[in-house]
């Protein structure tokens, strides 16, 4: 707008900007002359009236623009005004043409002269629909900025407040004109006033409106944080010209608390989420807690850190204290060791002390413990005790949580110390730690961190439950296995054992090699199915079935047979065994089917013959001397506990160099590899057998997929050698008196070809016994053979069924004693049925060099 000095006084005159109050009011003018018509028509009057100044000039007002009823009174009210007297009113118009446009005026006629001196009028019309309009928006206008719920400011184009409402006010305090001219400074701290400042700079200068800001301030004489939701916008005059900015400002503390609070609420709901699927993957104590920091930091707290019980990870057992008001709790009754056995920081500014490390060593008021020396932090690992007095030290006794304040000086603003409860008792404590900057623990933290304690000590206490019976188990286990590779006669054997993963260590796969008489050996080999400790007890039953059935040298049919019914009563309860056995068909209704697979084998060395037995388990494999490996035909039959079906035996000769290998499916099978796969892969490692034996296992477990970790792996190999000619002696002996003599002489002959001089005496007695008996009880042709390996046997076969059966000798009996004498002298005896017959037998040491094996005579006074 232009400026233009009139006068040393300072007054200026100036233009009116576009956007006047006259431009919202519409005043017009005109002019009536003597005549009492129109001889002046302003341009506000051409847009009142919507006639053109050519159209209204010279014309009778009254009959031009007032309706037809109107104009008498008209007449009468123009005479009046042209004999000099002022009229204010509201008059009736309509526009010439247009009968439905029709308007109200209010009209201010001024009597005026002519330069004749004639009297004229000079009329000032304003549009009263106008005026309505202007009343009605001021009245929206106070309305909405006075009695608005809400702060309301108008900002001039300098950023001062020319306006504000009485909400804004009471907030504020004073009157709503005591802000008149302030700046945002005036309320708000520097960061936010200067966002504040920008964001009304940008609107002012663009016209684009900011919504939402957030600002956070605090009223004058208060210090609670409110937090506001500005509006802004450009306010223009009528022409469009920019001439402030208004504010609307609503307080959304409770909205931004409540939307705070769920948020705190979906990342309490995300870390419990998070904790379940991540807390207790593993049955390791010291890796469960530090899943649970894992899972803490920094999501939930920036340091934490985990405290156990020392006697829970040596194994110790829990007592048996509940937690309460009056009782202790835990290992130690808050004062016992514990170690440290995670720590986790999200803050990176190190070093920085553990939470709650004592300030003052020794101090009793200290929360978290000291280390050996009774000073310094506590590092991971190390093992500590808390003071008698301190907040630990009472969560531990009370299993109840404390929030221990930061010390002075100190990073940490506060620790929640919460104590770590599985079924009662206290397992240990974990610390979480926010730092000064971080916002403060609430009641909803203190849930969480009770229920992320909890779930970890739990995971932590099934652990050393699930550590505990899986110590009994290996122990059951690995007690049951053979020590070392077994020995037998005419074998060079080689085993090995491996767990599907040190998880799942417990199985029930095993392999047994017993000595039988005659220096026969039997090669067992089964698989319980399923793991764990149900599956290593009922291995172990069935291995002690099998021992037990090998002494009675049944054939492997018959052994497997037994082992059936025996497993098929394994899960029965008291009583109820013999009821399955009755009822076959409802056995499953009785018991707990354990079902399991299993290969007996009985190798002869004399002959190598060896005779199979299968229930349900993969065939044996035999690699002979320059061939390839083949799986031995022995019908599988069913696994043991099905019930019902007999099983077959076939009966192989076996090369001598020749290798046979037993072993569990877990060596051939997985979800990777089918069965065929498997097993051709496993005949394929067997290329060498000329190898040493304990090189063709390793060479097959680094060959096969081992490590898959789905079921235990068992492997029983053995190369067939067979017992020397020279060190067996078979005769055929008739059924005649002579005959024993003629035993007494084979054997001596035989004894002192093989240098066993000193077992010449007690093996004639023996055989003379063993022969006479098989003269007097049996039937048929006689044998008799020795056999020399790591011990002698001498074994005497007949044609009769009739065991002998050892009996105590009455004083006045000639006879009778001749087994006894036997059981004597022999380190063992006894007797076995064949196809054929009967073999009676016994068994000698070799002698030492120590002296001669005849008997004492208190060995033969015994036996009167």
């Amino acid at each position: 707008m232009s400026e233009i000095p009139e006068s040393a006084s300072g007054v200026v005159w100036q233009s009116s900007p576009p956007g006047s109050i006259y431009d919202y009011i519409r005043v017009a003018s005109f002019s009536i002359g003597p005549d009492g018509l129109v001889d002046q028509w302003s341009r506000r009057a051409v847009d009142l009236f919507g006639v053109p100044a050519q159209e209204a000039m010279g014309k009778d007002p009254v009959e031009a623009f007032m309706p037809p009823d109107l104009r008498e009174r008209g007449r009468r009210q123009v005479a009046e005004i042209l004999d000099g007297k002022e009229w204010t009113g509201l008059v009736p118009f309509s526009i010439p043409g247009q009968t439905r446009r029709e308007g109200i005026a209010e009209m201010y006629v001024m009597p005026s002269e002519t330069p004749a001196g004639e009297r004229a009028a000079l009329c000032i019309v304003v549009d009263v629909r106008a005026l309505r309009r202007i009343e009605t928006d001021l009245a929206a206008s106070q309305a909405i900025f006075g009695q608005s719920p809400f702060g309301f400011l108008l900002f001039g184009t300098d950023l001062t407040v020319q306006r504000a409402n009485q909400r804004f006010a009471t907030v504020f305090g004073g009157s709503a004109d005591d802000h008149r001219g302030r700046t945002v400074h005036d309320y708000l701290a520097r960061p936010e006033a200067e966002r504040m400042t920008a964001a009304l700079q940008r609107v002012l200068e663009t016209g684009d409106a900011v919504t939402e800001l957030q600002i956070v301030g605090a009223p004058p004489g208060s210090h609670d944080r409110r937090h506001w939701s500005i509006n802004l916008y450009r306010v223009h005059s009528g022409t469009g010209r920019p001439i402030g900015v208004a504010g609307l400002g609503i307080d959304v503390t409770r909205r931004h608390n409540a939307a705070r609070e769920a948020a705190n609420a979906r990342r309490n709901l995300a870390l419990l989420n998070e904790a379940g699927a991540r807390i207790g993957n593993s049955l390791d104590l010291e890796a469960t807690a530090r899943e649970l920091l894992d899972v803490a930091v920094p999501g939930f707290c920036d340091l934490a850190s985990v405290d156990l019980y020392q006697g829970l990870l040596t194994g110790d057992e829990a007592p048996p204290g509940r937690w309460g008001s009056s009782h202790d709790v835990g290992y130690g009754a808050g004062s016992a060791e514990l170690r440290r056995v995670a720590f986790a920081s999200a803050v990176s500014d190190t070093p920085l002390r553990n939470p709650g490390t004592p300030t003052v060593p020794g101090s009793d008021d200290s929360c978290c413990g000291t280390g050996p020396t009774g000073t310094g932090p506590v590092e991971v690992g190390s093992v500590h005790r808390y003071p008698f007095n301190s907040p630990c030290a009472g969560a531990l006794r009370t299993g109840r949580v404390r929030t221990v304040p930061g010390a002075d000086g100190s990073l940490v603003q506060s620790t929640l110390v919460v104590p770590m409860v599985a079924h009662d008792t206290v397992v240990g404590l974990v610390q979480f730690s926010r730092t000064k900057g971080s916002e403060p623990f609430g009641e909803r933290d203190r849930a969480l961190a009770v229920e992320l304690a909890a779930r970890a000590a739990v995971c932590i206490d099934n652990a050393r439950l699930y550590r505990r019976e899986h110590e009994r188990a290996l122990i059951l286990q690995r007690s049951l296995l053979p020590p070392g590779d077994p020995e037998a006669a005419g074998l060079d054997i080689a085993c090995r054992y491996l767990p599907g993963t040190t998880a799942t260590e417990v199985g029930g796969d095993w392999f047994d090699v017993i000595e039988l008489p005659g220096h026969r050996t039997a090669l067992v080999i089964g698989d319980v199915m399923g793991r764990g400790l149900r599956a290593a007890v009922a291995m172990g039953e069935l291995r002690t079935a099998v021992r037990t059935l090998a002494q009675l040298d049944l054939e492997p049919a018959e052994v497997l047979s037994h082992l059936d019914e025996i497993a098929r009563g394994l899960g029965a309860p008291a009583g109820a065994q013999q009821s399955a056995r009755a009822h076959k068909a409802r056995g499953p209704e009785l018991s707990e089917v354990y079902l399991a697979t299993c290969v007996y084998a009985v190798y002869d060395p004399v002959t190598r013959r060896c005779t199979f037995a299968n229930a349900g388990h993969l065939p044996p494999v035999l690699v002979e001397p320059g061939e390839q490996a083949l799986l031995l035909d022995v019908p599988p039959g069913m696994p043991l506990g099905v019930g019902g079906e007999p099983f077959e035996e076939v009966e192989v000769e076996l090369p001598e160099g020749s290798l046979l290998a037993l072993y569990t499916d877990g060596l051939v099978e997985s979800r990777d590899h089918p069965l065929d796969e498997g097993l051709s892969a496993f005949r394929s490692a067997l290329t060498d057998p000329a190898r040493p034996l304990e090189d063709v296992c390793d060479h097959v477990l680094t060959t096969l997929d081992t490590q898959h970790g789905e079921d235990d792996i068992a492997l029983l190999m053995a190369r067939i050698q067979g017992l020397p000619c020279d060190a067996v002696g078979d005769w055929r002996l008739p059924r005649e008196p002579r005959s024993v003599g003629r035993a007494r002489e084979l054997a001596r002959a035989q004894l002192t070809a093989w240098d066993l001089e000193p077992l010449v005496d007690t093996v004639e007695l023996l055989v003379s016994e063993l022969v006479t008996n098989a003269l007097r009880y049996g039937e048929g042709e006689i044998r008799l053979r020795l056999l020399r390996d790591r011990t002698l046997v001498c074994e005497v076969w007949d044609a009769g069924l009739v065991q002998p059966r050892r009996r105590r000798a009455r004083d006045t009996d000639e006879g009778g004693r001749g087994l006894q004498l036997v059981g004597l002298l022999s380190a063992a005896w006894g007797s076995r049925r064949t196809p054929r017959g009967k073999t009676v037998w016994f068994e000698l040491p070799l002698p030492d060099g120590d002296g001669s094996t005849e008997p004492t005579v208190e060995q033969l006074l015994s036996m009167f």
